[in-house]
This record gives structure tokens, sequence and C-alpha cells, in this order.
């Protein structure tokens, strides 16, 4: 089963529509490996310039939305209105949104269902800490996490994988110019295959594509993109930089 590779850019609060368009220029006019589905999150006041000017052959993701259709939610914006600007992703999950934001694990896994009900593909983020991660529980914190995205018997907020990516973003590698090696993004990705056999199915397990985001840039995109399990990225800082094409390309 190939699992198609999938770089996503996560420009986060950055660019104005004089530098993104400058972007998408550069994008527009890239050769790309066709083999690679890409998507570029933009900011969510951006989204409607960003989708109207970028070639139809990449996707555009929002990088949050809340649990909702709509309603008294000031700032915030949903599925419908996303799907409305020709959007078909979001970013859900984000260690920003956990940590700068204080958003909880359950409330992430409340916007997972509701994103994918509304027909959203989900690019689902989970990751460790550096204190987590030296106190040798990072499986056990990207466990619960991807427990609460799947949800339970009872609240199966995902009955579709086919719409989700999983990004695994140890925290510590983001922005930070660390980035996990590509064995230990290997490892916990290998984990993770083994969780969804475990408590989803096999099928998923193997078909689910699970992509890897910390600080990865045209450098290092080479040597992780040629591991077993990684089957792609997100990419925060280097997705606003010509060098994403290179990334886009870490397997051509």
């Amino acid at each position: 089963m190939t699992r198609k590779f999938f770089v996503g850019g996560n420009w986060k609060m950055n660019g104005d529509k004089k530098s993104l368009g400058e972007l998408i220029q550069t994008m527009n006019g890239a050769k790309v490996d066709p083999n690679v589905e890409v998507v570029c999150g933009a900011p969510s006041i951006y989204l409607d310039f960003v989708r109207s000017k970028l070639d139809p052959k990449f996707g555009v993701a929002a990088q949050n939305c809340y649990k909702v259709p709509k309603g008294a939610f000031t700032g915030e914006i949903s599925p419908a209105m996303i799907k409305d600007c020709g959007v078909n992703w979001v970013i859900l999950g984000h260690s920003e949104r956990r940590h700068v934001f204080g958003e909880s694990d359950e409330l992430i896994g409340q916007k997972t269902a509701h994103a994918l009900e509304n027909g959203l593909g989900v690019i689902a983020c989970i990751g460790e800490k550096l204190d987590e991660r030296e106190g040798g529980i990072t499986e056990k914190v990207v466990f619960a996490q991807t427990k609460v995205i799947a949800g339970t018997q009872l609240t199966d907020n995902v009955k579709d994988w086919s719409k989700v990516v999983l990004a695994y973003e140890p925290v510590w590698a983001i922005g930070t110019g660390k980035t996990a090696s590509p064995q230990q993004a290997q490892e916990v990705h290998d984990k993770l295959r083994e969780w969804l056999k475990t408590n989803v199915s096999e099928a998923v397990a193997n078909s689910v594509r699970i992509i890897y985001g910390g600080s990865v840039t045209g450098g290092t995109c080479k040597e992780l993109a040629s591991q077993k399990d990684v089957d792609g990225f997100l990419v925060g800082g280097a997705s606003l930089k010509p060098e994403f094409i290179d990334i886009i390309n870490a397997k051509a």
C-alpha cells in the first residue's frame, strides 16, 4: 500500500498580500513532484486571496476552526466558512494552539469531529514537550493526544481516516532549529502506526499518512523523507521561502 507523500506548509501568522503573492507566484511557476500532495495553511484573513491565486493543484488549509457551524463566537471561523472560500483542509491541535492559547485535548477532538463531519480534511497535530521527551513519556503523551483525536466508541470523532493526516511535531523541535533525528522521527511514527493498528484497525494503520513537523528545512528533508514511516512534512518557517519547493521534492 503506497501512501501519497504529503507536504503541508504552515504559514502561521506571517505574510501580507504582497509577500504571499510573491510566494504563490514562485510555487505556481515551480516544477514540483506530481506524486506529492501539497497543502498550504494560510492565515484565515487571506484564505480567499490564497485560494484564488494558488494553482488548483495545490491545496489550501485554514490554520484552525471552531467546533460548531455558526454563532456568538467572536473571532472564530467555522468549517462551513472555510469550505465557502473553496478551502478543503484545516490544521487542528497545533502545539501553538495547545500551549500558547490553552486548547485542551478534548476541544481539539471536538473540533476534529466537526471539521470531518463538514467535509474538511484535517491535519491533526500531536507532539511532546522537551520535559516530556526527557522524562521518557513521549509515547504516553502522543498516544493520549491521538486517542482524543480518534475519539471513543461513544464519540467516534474520526469515521473516515482517509480524510485525516496525522502530524507528529515534537514541540521542542518547532522553531528552535533543533530537529528530531530521522531515527527519532521514524521511531515515533512506527509506534503511532502500532497504536493505530491496535486501537483502530490494521487497514487504517497501513493507509493513514503520518507526517513530521519540527524545523524541517531543505537540508534535513531528504534523510527524513527516506524513513519508512515518514509520509511527508508539516513545514513552518521554511514554507515561506523558496526552499519549500526543495522540501516538496524531497522524494524526487
